[in-house]
């Protein structure tokens, strides 16, 4: 048995201890998959976060937080004679097969095709999960989870429907288009301008918001940049930037909430300056 081998099997061994009925954790014995799915969801953003602060150490300690999470819902599904840890490994390694012809059945496409022959499998596997023509009907947008972050989900949807056709032939066309939904969410603003800003009134400038970023994210595909990885830069460069101003508010004595538009604009240039 390799090292790798008795590791898993003494963390499956661990698992199946802290769920026992009779000498297991009541915490652990309690969940649920619904109450353990944020806490997946999490461990993977966390992921994220280790291979954006290039830090191993952490990242050793996170893909071990993300996997116990694979363990404890393998474990659960065991409970219910669904599929065991065994079942997953055995899925996702034939899976892996099916989608790299070019490795394992000796076949080889062209470095562009690759992609092509990936989504095709995908394509096909989603529909014979689903199973018969009913899954057809929807096999072109079906299967995106929409627990995915926003700007994610709003991309691979976009993708999945390029596969087929429809997109904007050019990114300037989307660029008209993002210019378009602004021009659309101003008139929704206007409209609603000096009669409050109600249910109704909401809803409709929210609906058009959400058009207008959604067009955003499919301009970013068509300029093959990953709209979540770009606002999530975005949001760093304003963290590092806001505590630069209040570092420099704070060594020269100034009171945040009292400064003025003026001296906010004043420090945010200088942090800019400073290279925040």
């Amino acid at each position: 048995m390799s090292e790798a081998e008795a590791a898993l099997g003494a963390l499956l061994g661990l698992m199946a201890r802290l769920r026992d009925p009779e000498r297991g954790c009541p915490w652990d014995r309690e969940q649920t998959f619904g109450s353990i799915a944020p806490y997946t969801i999490e461990e993977a953003y966390e992921v994220a976060d280790a291979i954006e602060r290039a830090d191993p150490r952490q990242l050793r300690d996170e893909l071990g937080d993300l996997l116990f999470q694979v363990v404890f819902h393998a474990r659960m599904a065991e409970e219910r004679g669904w599929f065991d840890f065994a079942a997953v490994a055995r899925s996702i390694h034939d899976k892996l097969v099916r989608r790299h012809p070019h490795v394992f059945a000796g076949t080889s496409p062209a470095p562009e095709e690759l992609v092509r022959v990936w989504e095709e499998q995908k394509a096909q596997e989603r529909a014979e999960s689903a199973g018969g023509a009913r899954a057809a009907e929807g096999a072109v947008l079906g299967g995106v989870p929409k627990a995915l972050p926003a700007l994610t989900r709003a991309a691979k949807l976009g993708r999945r429907a390029a596969r087929v056709g429809f997109d904007w032939p050019e990114a300037s066309q989307v660029r008209a288009k993002v210019q378009e939904e602004l021009a659309e969410l101003d008139r929704a603003l206007a409209a609603v301008a000096g009669r409050g800003f109600d249910a109704r009134a909401r809803e409709s400038v929210a609906d058009e918001l959400g058009d207008l970023l959604f067009s955003i994210v499919n301009w970013s595909r068509h300029l093959e940049l990953d709209a979540e990885a770009a606002l999530r830069a975005a949001s760093a460069k304003f963290e590092r930037r806001f505590a630069a101003m209040e570092a420099l508010a704070r060594a020269r004595g100034l009171d945040l909430k009292q400064l003025s538009a003026a001296e906010w604009d004043a420090l945010w240039s200088e942090a800019k300056l400073n290279g925040a």
